[in-house]
């Protein structure tokens, strides 16, 4: 087990890191304005990065920074400017998603380390694996993962593990979700999410919150992790949060017991019902069905109502101006209000110590509260002043860029360079009585920086007759030098992919997950016919069809590649050479040499940069997003170094869970293909639960079979798996896209939106 554990800390804004560093984070994760998964936190400017930086380095603590969306190929000069300002605040690492970011980074940005996010949905051994060849120093495990599976990914030597103890949680694997793109047209992928998780649904009839996660808290469980990051959620949480979570995990780590009262502090502040997620093994108790938002700190029920008065006996101290919560069968969120009004023995009291009968005023009188019913603390004073802390002063640790400046002594004159500027004093300069007295004035010299905004860096002198300059001329040189300096360094120019040829025409592919699901479809009409194969799969159902045509497609999801791989082997030695991979650890898995390897959609190929790096690790195409909009698509399909498949027709996943929503226990489960109907605000979507595994479909298919005359794609896709469709449904929509139309019934998803 490793023995020093990182503290890892979210800052929405610099209040929240300068708390985090106050209560013993080891490190600070944080976004700038653009490109941050977190897009609605305050996040930080260049200059609020640059001095919590230095803030954050003096204390030998780092920072990392999130560019962890995916970028449209518009976006990459924006790219650029935020990885400057990285450099020019000496950050430790970024934490990122997209490919496109990556290549960048290891190619003008070497010296700032790579952290792979969450949002790359790693959740087997193979895909850390791979993303550690790829470069990576650090993964972010998904939060999905048993205790078990973390151990087993831990044994990989030289790569750092980070895993999430403490937050909000996805249904979704992250990474994965496409619920609120689909929905909203705003993309967790880019960190617009709408959190359309937390709304109620109606499945098979019935009201429910079924996808709305409790929090996750791991507590003293986290010393179990063989990981070396532990990292907390809550970019959007206040800095009293964060202060208050993060001192809970620090005196764990530091071996304190019986931590109760902080545990409570938090629960005051914010929070859901808490679980452990998975880490113990599959649970169903993750879900809140009943409600969404904040509870609080349960402190008792209502053991009797007289009007508008409501009677308790609290489990923990409560005072006037508090805020309490009161949960409500049937409504979505607990009926809240401030204590104004408390009584004990009759008489007016401004506090309710442990144990004592008081009675609480409503604000008005509530027809829905019962005897029994839960209430909760949700808010209290006493713990709003419990989490000072001190910060630096403004501009205190501000970081100048350090500037090398070079010296060349002759006879005759003596010139300083730095960057592009040049100053230059001519004279006549005899031979020092002591070298190493000239080279420390010289340094002494170049050292004064005054109020210039950089600081000296490396003096490189050339002085092979070793003479002696007066200090006058130095520091008259470093003056007229200082002057023309331009402290920040030029940005890169980013040199951008060869493009391929542009196709005369397109190619037809379709994408089953059953050889029977094609059998009415002329065959000879398709390029390509991609296979996805599943644990279920067999070899013979795939020999059905003409192998010529076969492309082999991995599942953006297995938790146990081993089952897989044997499948695998054999489709290899029968001669299946064209594969295409939705996760990483489908790099792992698969030869590195002798395969045509394509890239799925759910790699989110969403710039060139991204389909180049693609490039170099093997692959021969890249599909696009079917989120992603028209103008990126049509810019893709222009710059793209590769051939690009264009997905014209999909019933896309909206949601990949590893958590269940049947009401069954999982003794009496038999894990079988069992299908469920939901619906949200006139929407209607599909739940297909099998194998412990949930995934969410809307009924209406994405369809763009009418775009294809004007996008220099190389090919178009129809893809068929997920849903059971059968063959002559298949067959009818197939006849519709081969002649350029629309199915009845379907949508452009973000196709026609300028952002998504």
């Amino acid at each position: 087990m490793t023995a020093k554990k990182e503290l890892l800390a979210p800052a929405g804004d610099i209040e929240a890191g300068y708390a985090a560093l106050y209560y013993g984070a080891d490190a600070v994760y944080l976004g700038l304005k653009q490109f941050s998964a977190r897009a609605t936190a305050n996040n930080f400017d260049a200059q609020e990065l640059n001095e919590f930086t230095g803030y954050a380095h003096s204390l030998g603590k780092k920072v990392f920074v999130t560019i962890n969306t995916v970028l449209q190929e518009n976006e990459l000069p924006d790219l650029i400017k935020n990885l400057d300002i990285c450099r020019a605040a000496h950050i430790d690492a970024v934490i990122v998603q997209d490919l496109g970011v990556v290549r960048i980074v290891k190619q003008y940005y070497p010296e700032i380390a790579l952290h792979a996010s969450t949002q790359m949905a790693v959740h087997n051994k193979e895909g850390a694996l791979a993303l550690q060849k790829l470069g990576f120093e650090r993964v972010v495990l998904a939060r999905e993962l048993t205790l078990k599976e973390i151990q087993d990914i831990a044994t990989i030597k030289g790569l750092e593990l980070e895993c999430f103890i403490h937050g909000a949680l996805c249904y979704s694997y992250s990474g994965i979700c496409q619920f609120s793109s689909f929905d909203c047209g705003r993309s967790a992928n880019r960190g617009k999410c709408a959190y359309p998780c937390r709304a109620e649904f109606i499945k098979d009839g019935k009201k429910s919150h079924c996808f709305s996660m409790k929090d996750m808290a791991l507590e003293e469980d986290i010393l179990k992790l063989p990981v070396y990051s532990l990292k907390i959620e809550g970019r959007k949480k206040t800095a009293l949060y964060v202060a208050a979570v993060v001192d809970y995990y620090r005196r764990i780590l530091d071996g304190e017991k019986k931590l109760s009262e902080q545990a409570s502090r938090i629960k005051q502040i914010f929070a859901r019902p808490w679980c452990k997620f998975h880490f113990n093994g599959k649970d169903k108790a993750v879900v809140d069905r009943e409600f969404v938002g904040h509870r609080g700190l349960e402190i008792g029920k209502i053991e009797e109502i007289a009007g508008r008065k409501i009677i308790l006996t609290p489990s923990h101290r409560i005072a006037r101006h508090d805020g309490v919560q009161i949960d409500i069968k049937g409504e979505e969120k607990p009926f809240g209000f401030s204590l104004q009004n408390m009584q004990i023995g009759g008489k007016n009291v401004f506090e309710a110590k442990v144990g004592e009968r008081v009675e609480i005023l409503l604000p008005k009188a509530n027809s829905f509260l019962q005897k029994g019913q839960k209430v909760y603390l949700s808010s209290s004073s006493e713990v709003k002043g419990a989490y000072d802390y001190t910060k630096p002063k403004p501009k205190e640790f501000w970081q100048k860029p350090n500037i090398d400046v070079t010296i060349e002594i002759k006879r005759d004159k003596i010139i300083a360079r730095a960057n592009e500027a040049v100053s230059e004093i001519k004279g006549s300069f005899d031979v020092a009585q002591d070298k190493a007295k000239m080279t420390d004035a010289l340094q002494k010299a170049f050292a004064k920086t005054g109020d210039v905004d950089f600081s000296l860096g490396k003096l490189n002198i050339t002085d092979s007759q070793g003479l002696f300059v007066p200090m006058s001329i130095l520091n008259e040189l470093r003056r007229n030098l200082y002057a023309q300096v331009k402290p920040i360094r030029d940005s890169i120019e980013l040199k951008q992919p060869a493009p391929r040829p542009l196709p005369s025409k397109f190619k037809w592919i379709i994408q089953i997950d059953q050889s029977s699901k094609c059998s009415q479809i002329n065959l000879d009409s398709l390029d390509e016919i991609i296979y996805l194969i599943s644990e279920k799969s067999t070899p013979e159902d795939i020999e059905l069809l003409p192998k010529s045509k076969v492309r082999i497609a991995l599942p953006v999801i297995c938790r146990t590649p081993s089952k897989l791989q044997s499948l695998i082997n054999c489709l290899l030695a029968k001669g299946y050479k064209k594969w295409e991979i939705n996760n990483y650890w489908g790099l792992n898995v698969l030869p590195s040499e002798g395969v045509d390897l394509s890239f799925g959609n759910m790699l989110y190929m969403f710039n060139s940069q991204a389909a180049a790096f693609a490039q170099t690790i093997g692959a021969t195409r890249i599909t696009l997003g079917v989120e992603d909009t028209y103008a990126n698509i049509q810019a893709l399909a222009q710059n793209s170094p590769l051939p690009v498949v264009f997905t014209v027709y999909q019933n896309a996943p909206l949601f990949t869970s590893a958590v269940c929503v049947r009401d069954n226990s999982c003794a009496e489960c038999d894990k079988k293909l069992k299908w469920s109907k939901l619906e949200k605000n006139g929407q209607h979507y599909l739940l297909k639960s099998e194998n412990c595994q949930t995934e969410v479909y809307s009924v209406q298919a994405f369809s763009a079979a009418d775009e294809l005359s004007v996008l220099a794609v190389d090919y178009a896709k129809a893809d068929f798996c997920g849903l059971d469709y059968t063959p002559s449904e298949v067959a009818a929509i197939w006849q519709k896209l081969y002649h350029r139309e629309n199915p009845i019934g379907t949508n452009k998803a973000n196709l026609k939106q300028t952002t998504f």
